[in-house]
């Protein structure tokens, strides 16, 4: 049973949260401090204690914004398209045929967020992606909102993944280019060393792309010729998807 201490503890994490998830823009840590009146050193240990928890994060300005789960949460409650319903079925289907992992995401700001994931049958390069956020100009996802218009990349110079091979600005602007070209989207160990993944849009009635699947697994399954087929069909696939949502492409002139 939490006692008073920790219920103290409670309030202030809780106070300090809707701070910086009521605010219009981010908050730096001087204005929670002030705001709030509490010592510095408290002030940081409950924003550590809420970026642990993915209630809070941190830009590259160092402002405070509200966290990933926030938006976890708001896509998994968006009925407007139903769209896990609507889409499930067709990722199970692709999990099916390729073997590989499988993953369904929306754009949320400028976050990817990860809604349903089917398991590869394998061991080896199985991820769990819903509990990973990564940078989404290294993901075939994060290709496919930027290349649609539906993400802005930030300006200036992009982060590097720890553990990939990132493409120069120049070469991430002609990918994008590309990804729009054909209809999908392909990083190879842009993201981690060893690690391939394709994905397509998904769009609704309005042709608005609201959606994004993608196939990923280790270079050791997946050669680059495998991609360029895991992208086209998965093209097909997600065109399905869009069709249940009411989306009907209009014939080239």
């Amino acid at each position: 049973m939490t006692g008073p201490a920790g219920s103290q503890a409670v309030d202030r994490a809780a106070a300090l949260l809707a701070l910086v998830v009521e605010s219009e823009e981010p908050r730096t840590f001087t204005s929670l401090v002030d705001e709030l009146g509490l010592a510095k050193s408290t002030t940081s240990r409950l924003l550590h204690a809420l970026e642990r928890n993915r209630l809070v994060r941190r830009d590259r300005a160092g402002l405070f914004r509200a966290g990933p789960l926030f938006a976890v949460y708001a896509a998994q409650h968006d009925t407007s398209q139903d769209l896990l319903d609507v889409a499930q079925s067709t990722l199970d289907e692709i999990g099916e045929r390729t073997g590989e992992t499988v993953n369904l995401a929306v754009p949320r700001g400028d976050e990817v967020v990860q809604v349903a994931q089917v398991d590869a049958s394998y061991l080896v390069g199985l991820t769990n992606w819903l509990d990973v956020s990564v940078p989404p100009h290294c993901s075939a996802l994060g290709k496919i909102f930027y290349a649609c218009k539906v993400m802005t990349l930030p300006d200036g110079d992009l982060p590097a993944p720890p553990r990939g091979r990132p493409l120069s600005r120049r070469e991430l602007d002609a990918d994008l280019v590309e990804t729009a070209r054909r209809g999908w989207a392909l990083t190879w160990e842009e993201l981690e060393e060893g690690l391939v993944a394709v994905a397509a849009p998904v769009h609704a009635r309005d042709g608005t792309v609201v959606a994004a699947v993608s196939v990923s697994g280790p270079t050791t399954r997946i050669t680059k010729a495998d991609a360029a087929r895991l992208g086209e069909q998965l093209a097909v696939d997600t065109a399905a998807i869009s069709r249940q949502l009411g989306y009907r492409r209009k014939a080239t002139p």
